[in-house]
């Protein structure tokens, strides 16, 4: 699975519906890739404008894509001390979204004759990321290890970080910094099991999300 998980900054379409007529002028949109514009302080995401995109080979013959939203999360940053960011993710599987109302029917599908769900079953709660350590790579770029728990099981995870952009949100006014990052997971390691060897174990993440700052 791919997750689209960090929403651009501003990792925000309702707040670009007037950004054409402000930004045409000028060129220059809110939020800008420069790690100078990053300020100190506790964000929380904005959820309206935070993805995460999954996906998974079908059969081998091609890959299928879904999507969570609404996904909420809180992180405390300082550029100066980047190893010391903390960052938490909860993501709602039952929000999951796909293009075809079966396939969702199936993924939050009860277990049948007190079995295992194929995928998450009706009641799935939250997936959660906790950080544990932040490394710095460049100055727009990290690796952010921790441990995702879901479907009652926990494991480690590690995310290829980049900044998208930072700036004032020019609805909100909020300062706000945006994020991408990419993993890979075995969807097996958290109970996954349904298809193993017709649809693929691993599952590409994309996250793109959009933290502010809280006042």
């Amino acid at each position: 699975m791919k997750i689209l998980a960090l929403a651009a900054s501003g990792i925000g379409a309702a707040a670009l519906f007037t950004a054409p007529v402000l930004f045409a002028q000028s060129g220059d949109l809110p939020g800008q890739m420069d790690p100078s514009l990053v300020s100190a302080g506790t964000y929380s995401l904005d959820p309206a404008h935070t993805l995460v995109v999954w996906e998974v080979s079908h059969f081998g013959f091609n890959d299928y894509f879904g999507l969570f939203g609404d996904i909420e999360g809180t992180m405390n940053l300082d550029p100066s001390d980047i190893s010391a960011t903390e960052l938490e993710i909860m993501i709602p599987i039952a929000q999951v979204t796909v293009a075809s109302d079966d396939l969702k029917d199936h993924l939050l599908r009860p277990a049948e004759d007190g079995g295992s769900p194929d995928f998450f079953g009706p009641e799935p709660g939250m997936a959660t990321f906790t950080s544990s350590q932040v490394r710095r790579t460049s100055d727009t770029t990290a690796q952010v290890m921790g441990t995702l728990e879901m479907n009652g099981r926990s494991g480690p995870v590690t995310l290829d970080v980049e900044l998208a952009g930072a700036g004032a949100n020019p609805m909100s006014e909020a300062m706000t910094v945006g994020f991408h990052a990419t993993t890979t997971i075995d969807r097996t390691q958290w109970g996954v099991d349904y298809g193993q060897g017709l649809i693929g174990n691993d599952v590409d993440l994309e996250i793109s999300a959009a933290f502010e700052m809280q006042e």
